[in-house]
């Protein structure tokens, strides 16, 4: 039995799904800029519930919407939302991301995703946990060319990838209309190399912001700029 990973406003249970609560959504849910013309959001490929969660302590966004394609993990969710403090502004829709872009004529303010972004060509014996891990359950071009279509006019975009494919994804960003707003990359240590890349898109072709985040001096020894970000959430920080 996973024991629930409890934040500060809100516990989240994780024993039915595939993928855990890891360092990458908790970055993901705190990174993402959410202002107060933010009306409706909608995390894709939830989970947990953990970024919607996040999103929805941190805004006052009437929507949250949330998609899960696993049954397993869409149940726990929903639970999830409605175990915490906003469950009235939480919906979570269990469908692929495929069709709900066919079939959602609605569109959002804010779109978030922490996608799964394993492309190599090996699997596990774990098939829930390959969907939830492997680039192939959702690739990046079916992900920003949906994303496209549920965006509002002044809509933004965010998400983490694997550095690796930083420039992959702003190609296919650019061939839909959706440009860089800000980008942080991100490292384990101040000596390791650059992990993750957290992307934020929208309409406006402008001069964006690109900076780096390190997350750990050494192990366990948190920087001041990591302990900035996710205090709000976080028990121990």
């Amino acid at each position: 039995m996973t024991k629930p990973f409890v934040f500060k406003d809100f516990m989240v249970h994780q024993d039915r799904c595939a993928m855990k609560i890891g360092t990458d959504g908790v970055l993901l849910g705190a990174w993402v800029p959410i202002n107060d013309a933010v009306t409706s959001i909608l995390d894709i490929g939830t989970g947990t519930g953990i970024i919607a969660l996040m999103a929805a302590q941190r805004s006052h966004a009437e929507v949250i919407d949330a998609i899960e394609i696993d049954a397993d993990a869409y149940e726990q969710a929903v639970e999830n939302f409605e175990a915490s403090p906003w469950g009235d502004r939480l919906f979570c829709y269990h469908a692929s991301f495929q069709e709900f872009v066919i079939e959602i004529d609605d569109q959002y303010d804010l779109l978030i995703s922490n996608p799964p972004f394993y492309a190599e060509d090996y699997k596990t014996s774990d098939s829930k946990r390959d969907m939830a891990r492997f680039e192939d359950a959702l690739p990046f071009e079916h992900l920003v060319i949906g994303g496209s279509k549920l965006l509002s006019n002044k809509g933004l975009f965010a998400m983490i990838i694997p550095y690796k494919e930083e420039t992959r994804v702003i190609d296919i960003a650019a061939q839909v209309s959706l440009f860089p707003q800000k980008i942080t990359r991100v490292k384990g240590t101040p000596t390791s190399e650059i992990k993750r890349s957290l992307l934020l898109f929208g309409r406006d072709q402008i001069n964006f912001e690109a900076n780096e985040l390190v997350i750990e001096t050494k192990r366990h020894h948190y920087t001041d700029a990591y302990i900035n970000l996710t205090k709000a959430f976080y028990l121990k920080m």
